[in-house]
């Protein structure tokens, strides 16, 4: 039977992943995986239920101007009581998960191994007890071992993978890279709760420029992943920014994805004085206006604050604004990577 994975986000950043049988409406595939959705009518009137779709094919069956204008339906909103998808669909929910009765989804897994990438980062490997559906750039709270503690990454695996995957820096006396350094062992059990953010890869309308400082690499490898399965005509230019030549991890999945998706251009800068590169400083002595396509651009950002605001403030400098700007903040001395 044909169904689809109809990704429910949530306004405070919890996203839930349903299935839709073909010829199923949204609220009714909602209520059936008890995620009760804002509804006051079920049939097109009141406009209770009406969210916005920003990715997918579907059919809206009926619905009354007091509800829904013609604009707004243009423009891509939708009542899910009469939405029957005709593709797998992302919708933004104007409503708290608690709102809609539901929560984060905690996932038991096993560690399948860590692999030390550099003196800063490891990549942890855990194989879910099912597939986790996410979006891809979303990270997920990750329990650390003999600990009551979690932390926060985004996944750099592909989104529904059967091992999910993740970049960890490694801050020295932190608690989730003292147990990868020290005392992570195979088949160790973890909880993954989530997936969250607001930070993911949109359906890609024109050029795309995204700029990964450090493991905020991460979200990019599943993002990269999720293109090469899928493709694009829309040409990607990716820039790479880390501290030392050792930092660049994972540089040979990132060619080789680049390669099987045919229109990416990845360029790496290094900050230390002391490594030779073709491109030394910071990503903002290198963006330029050209990169930005003249603001006909979506630009996608992980990286610590200061590169954030450095890199609007360089934007600002440039005297082009992107036509959308989605970024993630991570802060390793708080949460050892938020969100990378």
């Amino acid at each position: 039977m044909t169904h689809y994975n109809i990704a429910l986000n949530f306004e405070d950043g919890v996203t839930r992943v349903i299935e839709c049988e073909d010829d199923e409406k949204v609220t009714d595939a909602a209520f059936r995986q008890k995620i009760n959705l804002p509804m006051d009518c079920r049939d097109g009137v009141c406009g209770t239920c009406k969210c916005f779709a920003e990715k997918g094919e579907y059919e809206l069956e009926f619905y009354m101007d007091e509800s829904m204008s013609d604009e707004e339906a243009e423009q891509g909103y939708v009542l899910t009581c009469q939405m029957i998808p005709e593709s797998d669909c992302v919708l933004r929910v104007p409503a708290s998960s608690a709102v809609c009765k539901t929560a984060p989804e905690a996932v038991q897994a096993e560690v399948l191994g860590v692999d030390r990438l550099s003196e800063t980062s490891f990549s942890l490997r855990v194989k879910p007890a099912k597939p986790i559906g996410f979006l891809p750039g979303q990270y997920v709270n990750v329990t650390v071992p003999g600990t009551q503690k979690h932390r926060s990454y985004s996944f750099s695996s592909a989104p529904g993978a059967d091992i999910a995957t993740f970049l960890v820096r490694n801050i020295p006396g932190g608690v989730m890279s003292s147990y990868l350094g020290e005392g992570a062992k195979t088949g160790d059990s973890v909880t993954l709760t989530g997936p969250m953010g607001a930070f993911y890869l949109r359906p890609m309308e024109r050029a795309q420029l995204w700029l990964a400082g450090g493991t905020g690499l991460a979200p990019f490898l599943s993002m990269l992943e999720q293109v090469a399965e899928q493709g694009t005509d829309q040409p990607i230019t990716l820039f790479y920014a880390a501290t030392n030549a050792a930092d660049l991890v994972e540089l040979d999945r990132v060619n080789a994805l680049a390669g099987k998706i045919g229109n990416v251009t990845v360029i790496t800068v290094l900050a230390a004085e002391e490594d030779a590169h073709e491109r030394k400083g910071f990503v903002t002595d290198h963006v330029t206006a050209d990169d930005l396509h003249g603001g006909d651009c979506d630009v996608y950002l992980c990286g610590p604050p200061p590169m954030v605001d450095a890199v609007r403030s360089h934007f600002g400098k440039l005297g082009v604004e992107p036509a959308n700007f989605y970024f993630e903040k991570f802060n390793p001395t708080e949460a050892e990577g938020v969100a990378a």
